[in-house]
């Protein structure tokens, strides 16, 4: 099985677990550029459970998108723990039960020591609950990094649907 199978694979487990919970996603994606929300909606039947998204790639579409904080973005990056959880709790607050954010540094360029190629920041949050981020590093090129990311996020999505419904 691809990457793109497995993707779709997970998307399809997401959307029914999604369903059973009569719960929406919303997606809030950076680095992703709405992979993840392409994903999701190649599967028949997703507006059942799939809300809709904001691909906020530049810092202005996270603030006038997701109201991330501009003092945020300056004191820690778009690629950051705190800025993910604001874009988790921006794209709630557009629609939805549940959110995934995603920001990273796909490449092949624009990485630091601290903040190298292939590391994506991904958070989920359910309606009423804190946010939960978590930091990854990915291997490969460009393509394989977006894949990752969003594979990673699906199967967030399903540990985070684990937790008592609404």
């Amino acid at each position: 099985m691809n990457q793109s199978q497995k993707m779709t694979q997970v998307a399809m487990q997401v959307g029914e677990l999604l369903q059973a919970k009569d719960y929406l996603l919303v997606t809030a994606e950076s680095c992703t550029g709405g992979l993840i929300g392409a994903v999701c909606t190649e599967i028949a039947g997703s507006s059942a459970w799939f809300f809709g998204g904001v691909i906020s790639y530049a810092n202005e579409a996270k603030m006038q998108g997701l109201a991330v904080k501009a003092e945020t973005l300056s004191e820690f990056g778009a690629v950051s723990e705190q800025t993910v959880k604001e874009m988790c709790a921006g794209a709630l607050a557009l629609g939805g039960d549940i959110s995934v954010a995603v920001s990273g540094i796909a490449g092949p360029s624009g990485g630091s020591p601290e903040k190298p190629v292939g590391c994506v920041y991904i958070g989920w949050q359910l309606t009423g609950q804190e946010a939960k981020v978590t930091r990854y590093q990915f291997t490969g090129d460009r393509q394989a990094v977006r894949e990752a990311t969003v594979l990673s996020a699906l199967k967030g999505i399903k540990e985070a649907l684990k937790t008592p419904s609404k």
